[in-house]
């Protein structure tokens, strides 16, 4: 009784969800239900999607575009400019710097006409008149520094070698008109450098100095075969207390530490010089110049 009951359910519950008896219709079941069930992220993803395109529709809510970096061509297209500039600068500096090496080589070549039995006001007058040719020069670079300030040292090493050079002809030309030390204010007097802009560097004073220090033995010896005698202790007195003002700074082992160190081999050719001069008694013998010669010899030893 009870499956005829059950039977007759089932097939007028079939016939109303299928209205084609002719189509069979498949056994619903869980497994069946569970194939069109909407997972939890696709349900997200269609309101976020919804949500999406809501506030598209709308108006006044468009969110910004992000921020555009720039490229790397754009990056490297400022560097060749800053390049290219810094290329344009070096030329003209160099093109200055060439005037100055050619006007020290000519104060040079008059220099050394010093060696010869020439008068000394004879000598210089020729070097003398280039002075004032390097102040010109020394403010043509200055000039062209100012375009790019605060770079003196980026610089500074396409005309150092030259400007050495300058400083050890100035200071050789001061000595043999007065017998001192030519100091770093006067030289920068002489070529119109101003500190605060473009001034000379210490080194450079420095480097000149020793430069000016290797022409004193041959000038010792020259001087001693033309028949003065005294010129060997005038120098050696001179060199004893630059090397000694020398070994007061701190110098490391650089390009400076090596001239500094070749200014004692000057000093000793000068003293060997001097002490052949005063065994075969040529120089005057009284007690002062022998007191003065003692102290400078124990300075030139230490």
């Amino acid at each position: 009784m009870k499956l005829a009951f059950r039977n007759a359910c089932f097939s007028l519950s079939s016939r109303r969800l299928n209205p084609n008896p002719n189509l069979p219709l498949r056994p619903f079941s869980v497994r069946t239900a569970s194939k069109f069930s909407v997972s939890p992220s696709l349900r997200r993803l269609g309101t976020a999607t919804l949500c999406s395109a809501s506030m598209a529709g709308g108006e006044g809510h468009t969110q910004p575009p992000p921020p555009s970096y720039p490229p790397l061509e754009k990056q490297f297209e400022g560097f060749r400019v800053q390049l290219d500039e810094s290329g344009g600068l070096r030329e003209r500096i160099r093109a200055v710097v060439m005037e100055v090496e050619s006007t020290a080589r000519i104060m040079h070549a008059s220099l050394l006409l010093v060696h010869q039995v020439r008068p000394t006001p004879e000598v210089l007058e020729r070097p003398k008149a280039q002075i004032g040719v390097l102040k010109e020069l020394y403010n043509r670079l200055a000039e062209v520094l100012r375009e790019c300030p605060g770079q003196y040292y980026r610089y500074h090493g396409d005309w150092r070698g030259e400007t050495q050079t300058v400083v050890s002809h100035l200071a050789l030309m001061h000595w043999l008109e007065t017998g001192n030390l030519l100091l770093h204010t006067e030289v920068q007097e002489k070529l119109g450098l101003n500190n605060l802009e473009f001034g000379l560097d210490i080194e450079d004073y420095l480097i000149g100095l020793c430069f000016m220090s290797n022409e004193l033995p041959r000038f010792v010896v020259n001087q001693v075969t033309v028949g003065d005698y005294d010129c060997p202790r005038k120098v050696l007195k001179f060199l004893t207390e630059l090397h000694a003002a020398f070994r007061m700074l701190n110098l490391r082992n650089d390009f400076l530490r090596k001239k500094f160190d070749g200014m004692k081999y000057d000093l000793r050719r000068v003293e060997e010089v001097y002490y052949d001069v005063k065994i075969r008694g040529l120089t005057a013998n009284d007690d002062s110049t022998g007191e003065t010669t003692k102290q400078e010899q124990q300075q030139g030893h230490v």
